[in-house]
């Protein structure tokens, strides 16, 4: 990884936040705004000397306070926000686990199906859009320190599918995903690793 600019614009390094509660317990956190639990620091302070090692130009995070103390701890305090990398809003769903809203809606996935009052699949991939625009001018290496479901659909569209392909892309609470590219092709270079 070389980390400079090619024909597709800088390497992408995407980072979950630590966990919280309702990660924990498989609750659909968009815009409540809740904070890292001491597992979740722990994951963040352990994401510091990895990343360490990495040369960014530039380090966009989320607005949110779990995503901000992901990036504070990790070594990221100077972190620019960027409130396109809020996760997705849920809607009537947020706070609740995806067994709870299959007792409305049977077979239902974020994937599948946007939430009611909340925002679309389509919303979320022009958000991101927006934030690959931005990435995009830059040279040398980003950092992006987010949620689970904007950093996969971000992954998606960046490596040319749809939002909805975000589903291929799981991320663990503090996991790590590196987006590079190989001749004119957008390439995943690493995924979710499990140095954590």
């Amino acid at each position: 990884m070389t980390g400079a600019r090619g024909p597709l614009g800088p390497e992408i390094w995407v980072v979950r936040h630590g966990a919280t509660e309702w990660s924990t317990a498989g609750r659909h956190t968009g815009r409540t705004d809740i904070p890292l639990t001491d597992a979740g620091r722990r994951q963040a302070a352990h994401l510091c000397p990895f990343l360490a090692r990495q040369p960014f130009t530039r380090v966009l995070t989320s607005p949110l306070a779990r995503a901000r103390e992901t990036a504070r701890i990790a070594g990221f305090a100077d972190a620019s926000v960027d409130d396109d990398l809020l996760e997705w809003d849920y809607g009537e769903y947020e706070g609740l686990t995806t067994a709870e809203i299959r007792e409305r809606a049977p077979g239902w996935t974020i994937w599948s199906g946007d939430p009611p009052g909340g925002e679309t699949a389509a919303a979320v991939g022009a958000r991101v859009e927006r934030v690959l625009d931005r990435c995009t001018a830059v040279e040398g290496r980003m950092l992006l320190i987010a949620h689970g479901h904007v950093l996969r659909v971000l992954t998606a569209v960046c490596l040319g599918f749809g939002p909805a392909d975000g589903a291929r892309f799981a991320l663990a609470p503090a996991g790590v995903g590196v987006i590079g590219h190989e001749h004119d092709a957008r390439t995943l270079r690493c995924w979710d690793p499990e140095w954590r």
